[in-house]
């Protein structure tokens, strides 16, 4: 995990604004605090089975200085669910987009909260083939409410194995729980309705 504030936040958050603007997507930044932009970055080349990606959260605090906080996650499906595929169409790849309003504070898998999605549809790519690759063949998408949540694994977990099948799933808990508080403050200012957005490491070089 690491957090970054001042200086070096506001110069980050002006980078990421200016990424997501050159996508034609929505960079929140009102006049109250907590006005979050909840960013995946996808590895390019990234190892299967691996929380090899990242999660960012760019935001103003109480006092309106930008914050920056990143969490290891993964985004793509465990090797588990690659292997044994728990639809005929395929394992979900959630395809890089933005999802505005899609999600919300709610209990995952009737567990605990987490950002479910409740709201509305997302895209997936479906990897039906049961090998070790990740398959992203715009060919193959469905679009439709499919469950892609953004939750937990394990305290610490070292392979993404059967922890996801789709959804973003935080490495450790820990970094969870300070990602699902800094929601809970954005819920107060926002309601209980959030934005995710997926990007490529490739776009961040690009800009």
């Amino acid at each position: 995990m690491a957090r970054i504030r001042g200086f070096h936040a506001e110069i980050i958050a002006a980078q990421m604004h200016k990424i997501l603007e050159s996508k034609r997507y929505r960079f929140f930044d009102s006049s109250k605090p907590y006005d979050v932009n909840i960013i995946g970055v996808r590895r390019d080349k990234g190892k299967v089975n691996k929380f090899d990606d990242m999660i960012m959260v760019v935001y103003r605090d109480r006092s309106k200085r930008w914050c920056i906080n990143s969490y290891p996650i993964t985004t793509d499906p465990g090797l588990y669910w690659l292997k044994k595929p728990g639809r005929v169409e395929g394992t979900a790849i959630l395809r890089p987009d933005q999802y505005r309003s899609v999600y919300k504070i709610d209990k995952h898998r009737g567990k605990y909260d987490a950002l479910c999605q409740r709201l509305g549809k997302v895209t997936v790519y479906r990897d039906s083939d049961r090998d070790s690759v990740h398959d992203m063949d715009e060919k193959n998408t469905q679009t439709g409410m499919f469950g892609i949540n953004i939750h937990k694994a394990g305290t610490s977990s070292t392979n993404v194995d059967r922890w996801s099948a789709g959804c973003q799933v935080f490495k450790n808990a820990s970094d969870f729980q300070e990602f699902m508080d800094v929601m809970r403050h954005a819920e107060e200012n926002y309601g209980n309705s959030f934005s995710y957005t997926l990007i490529l490491e490739s776009d961040m070089m690009e800009v």
